[in-house]
């Protein structure tokens, strides 16, 4: 634009006021050449070292082309309302945006940080607080799923470092459950801060002020459930005339909190579907959630493959698969088709649906018939699971509980919730996942009214409520459970 003869003058000027090139170095006067590639990103023998995946990333060419999808936007650094990046808005460290872990892992792949980088203890630090709320997957401007990178270096690290205790036996839950859960009284010993918890917080590293979710011993038995005085069955009322639906209860409503299946499955029936469940020995059916929040991917298949051989039989008759945990329902949509690539798993993908996905699609279709009266609320605050968000499915929940009358309903504008599974209970990760919860959840709670109802889906989420605000929350189950019965829930 300026000509060979202006350029020339401007180096003149350079040369007389900064003559040492300290201002603005490489600008207009003597600059780089625009094709050096050795001050780019992708420079002169930039290659990616070879690495075996134990998940399938043949849509991002490869692990390091997922890594590679950060353009460094930025939007990652975000510090308003909303969901991306829960760690980077707790701590405002670039460590922990989902651009600082995915050019760390860039750079740990191509071999420019070291040959054994890649499951170094430095790059553990750098994934810690990534909660896997799946954010990024959806709120990137690229789409890179830093929670699905999570898992595949947490293989990799625990195949070179091993696996703590305290992971193996959360990852180990579904597994555990049905032993823990025959002595409850003892498994449920001690009280936060106090003497056992402290001691479980040194050996195994589970911080002392959290409350432990509470085994029952009334666990939720399958395909007869006791409502009041009422026995709710699978086979309830005129079966055939029923269309036909599977409830698939996980881990953790089955041995925790049992009253969230009871009441779905009441509201299935009182809405005209016949229920049914997968016929088990033992333990339910899982989804390898808890083994992939661990990096352990082979156990993770394993569990994968039992449960695809229970409900395959139910998705090749049609059959809707119903879930409650967000957590644990969408992984049959996102996880197990990368863990388990091929046509069964996405047939059961395309089959699996959340409670209140399934009752919104029936209601619009015209098919549920739920005669829900009012309850003693007269406002209901929706908290939106991070994974339903991620999946687009936020304001689904708020649509059904819509259909009670006279309830007027909201969804907070909330973020993560900071539990993310075992990670709020875990001592290192306390402080930070108060932090978390402060940022929009438990202030927004803190302001609601006495006489609200909180709703939540997530149990994480609800345990996170009740230790962070000090009030309880209600499933979308229980919910609609009280409208038809009209009586209050149980505190």
């Amino acid at each position: 634009m300026l000509g060979s003869r202006l350029v020339a003058a401007f180096g003149e000027i350079k040369s007389a006021f900064d003559p040492s090139g300290t201002l603005n170095p490489g600008k207009i006067v003597n600059p780089t050449r625009m094709d050096d590639r050795s001050l780019m990103r992708y420079h002169e023998g930039y290659a990616a070292l070879p690495v075996t995946t134990v998940l399938d990333w043949s849509d991002l060419g490869g692990w390091a082309g997922a890594t590679e999808m950060c353009n460094n936007n930025g939007a990652c650094r975000k510090k308003g309302p909303g969901l991306m990046c829960p760690s980077f808005r707790a701590t405002g460290d670039e460590r922990h945006t989902t651009r600082g872990r995915a050019n760390t892992l860039r750079l740990a792949l191509t071999g420019q940080l070291g040959a054994d980088a890649l499951t170094s203890s430095e790059m553990y630090d750098t994934l810690s607080l990534c909660v896997g709320c799946k954010a990024c997957s959806s709120e990137c401007p690229t789409g890179v799923d830093m929670a699905r990178m999570k898992i595949e270096f947490l293989h990799h690290y625990h195949q070179r470092q091993g696996v703590p205790l305290r992971e193996r036996l959360v990852a180990w839950l579904p597994r555990l459950a049905p032993w823990a859960a025959r002595l409850p009284e003892l498994a449920n010993v001690g009280k936060p801060d106090g003497l056992l918890a402290r001691a479980g917080e040194r050996i195994l590293g589970l911080s002392a002020h959290r409350e432990r979710p509470q085994w029952r011993r009334d666990v939720f038995r399958e395909a007869a459930t006791k409502v009041g005085d009422d026995t709710w069955s699978a086979d309830a009322g005129d079966g055939a005339s029923r269309p036909e639906i599977l409830l698939w209860v996980d881990t953790f409503n089955t041995y925790f909190e049992p009253e969230n299946a009871r009441d779905a499955q009441r509201v299935l029936e009182a809405a005209g579907y016949q229920v049914s469940f997968p016929a088990l020995s033992g333990r339910p059916a899982c989804c390898g959630r808890t083994y992939l929040n661990a990096g352990l991917v082979d156990e993770a298949r394993s569990e994968g493959r039992r449960l695809l051989s229970v409900l395959t039989p139910w998705v090749e008759r049609g059959v809707p698969i119903v879930g409650l945990e967000p957590s644990c329902l969408l992984t049959l949509r996102d996880e197990l088709p990368l863990i388990l690539p091929g046509e069964e798993s996405a047939s059961l993908a395309d089959a699996s649906l959340l409670f209140d996905e399934f009752l919104l699609r029936e209601a619009e279709a015209g098919r549920a018939r739920l005669e829900l009266g009012p309850v003693e609320a007269q406002t209901a605050l929706v908290h939106t699971h991070c994974h339903q968000k991620a999946l687009g499915r936020e304001g689904v929940t708020e649509e059904v509980l819509r259909q009670i009358p006279g309830l007027t309903v909201h969804t907070l504008p909330s973020g993560c919730c900071g539990m993310a599974g075992a990670f709020g209970y875990e001592a290192e990760h306390y402080d930070i996942s108060m932090a978390m919860g402060e940022l929009d959840l438990l202030p927004a709670v803190r302001d609601a009214a006495p006489d609200t109802w909180l709703v939540a889906a997530g149990v994480s989420c609800r345990h996170q409520i009740d230790h962070g605000a000090q009030r309880s929350s209600l499933t979308l189950a229980q919910v609609l459970e009280v409208s038809l019965k009209g009586v209050s829930p149980a505190p």
